[in-house]
């Protein structure tokens, strides 16, 4: 009988390094420019989420622009709407994500199509009826649908138009996907018809689903815990615990211990656990939807940085301010700056400047101000272009 073989150890060091390779936030440039850099970027990511927060630039285009220093708008314009190398789905959130990774969706499309969404419970068959009959004569936006009844909201984020509502739930179901965004303004088109297909691709099993899962997180995170693959998907870790023994007994991954993290289980890839150093020089300013962020106890343990999220905290009880931004020098969270787009002025406003880490020590702090602020200089023009 094989037995599991003994955990390699890491160091918080080494976990940092690991992960900010797999993000690829340890080079300049590391997809290239263009559409087609959209399309790799979102492609290893495995999704790139979408927020409708615009104090500074939405989250997709600053996660883009993390990776991608030319990235322009209307590179993803082009990858969604004409290229069709990306498209609008749920993964944790709504997302971007890969064209190509469509079949695995699309069990979940039909599992809404056969029972609802809880969500949209209240959407009347004639709303359907009516959006798919306009939807049939061309693609349209909410602004084109006139709804003499308004109804009221069943949650916060909810439309009152039934309308909406009713494309919405034709767009969790797979009829519709978003064929375009101008701003958060979103033109709804027949999925068939945006892709061009005669028949979708074929769905992937569950199986399959639990296997892309596991592939996505290894690719992206390179040391992954249960918790980080199934992120918000708790009923998945069961299946993917069971795939992860597996491919342990065959010797294509291997249990590693963090250090930190007690009795949490990580595992890896032995090709993922090669050294990859970060440039010193490397400056990135991060959303906090960013993949390397938006899962805190894993940024936490990896990174000793409890990022807090406070646009919906009181003013006065806020520490880092509404909109705070980690800076990511080298492989260290170093600051959270709370920043806001005046886009009339035309100048990137300094809400607050918290140092967090290795920027709360004097020695060298002056050296990491110089490097963040030439940073804020180019991300200052990324925010007023367009």
């Amino acid at each position: 009988m094989s037995r599991t073989p003994k955990p390699l150890p890491l160091t918080t060091t080494q976990a940092r390094q690991i992960w900010l390779h797999a993000q690829r936030l340890d080079e300049r440039s590391p997809f290239g420019e263009g559409a087609q850099a959209v399309a790799d970027a979102v492609a290893h990511l495995g999704y790139v989420q979408i927020d409708t927060i615009n104090v500074i630039e939405r989250c997709h285009h600053h996660i883009l622009f993390s990776r991608i220093p030319s990235y322009s708008r209307a590179d993803l314009r082009q990858a969604q709407s004409t290229d069709k190398s990306v498209f609008e789905y749920w993964t944790h959130a709504l997302s971007y994500v890969p064209a190509s990774d469509f079949r695995f969706f699309l069990p979940a499309m039909r599992e809404h199509r056969r029972e609802g969404h809880k969500w949209f419970a209240s959407v009347k068959p004639a709303d359907t009826r009516k959006v798919m009959r306009l939807l049939r004569a061309g693609p349209l936006t909410i602004r084109d649908i006139d709804d003499d009844v308004l109804v009221e909201k069943e949650h916060l984020w909810q439309s009152r138009k039934p309308s909406k509502r009713a494309l919405q739930l034709a767009f969790y179901t797979g009829a519709v996907t978003i064929s375009e965004r101008q701003g958060m303004l979103k033109t709804y088109e027949l999925m068939a018809r945006h892709f061009g297909w005669d028949r979708p691709p074929k769905p992937a099993s569950a199986r399959e689903i639990t296997a892309y899962l596991l592939d996505r997180a290894l690719r992206s995170q390179g040391v992954v815990s249960l918790d980080s693959i199934c992120h918000l998907d708790a009923p998945r870790k069961k299946p993917v615990a069971r795939l992860i023994a597996s491919r342990v007994r065959r010797g294509e991954l291997v249990p590693v211990t963090i250090e930190g993290a007690g009795k949490q289980e990580h595992w890896a890839s032995l090709a993922a656990l090669e050294p990859h150093e970060v440039s010193p020089d490397l400056v990135h300013i991060l959303s906090p939807f960013d993949p390397l962020i938006i899962q805190r106890k894993r940024t936490n343990l990896i990174f000793g940085y409890n990022h807090l999220f406070e646009a919906y905290v009181p003013k006065a009880k806020r520490k880092f301010g509404y909109f705070a931004l980690p800076v990511l020098v080298g492989d260290e969270i170093v600051a959270a700056l709370d920043l806001k787009t005046d886009r009339q002025a035309k100048k990137l406003l300094m809400q607050k400047w918290t140092w967090i880490g290795q920027g709360k020590k004097t020695a060298g702090r002056r050296e990491l101000k110089r490097k963040i602020e030439e940073e804020l200089d180019r991300f200052e023009r990324f925010q007023l272009a367009e």
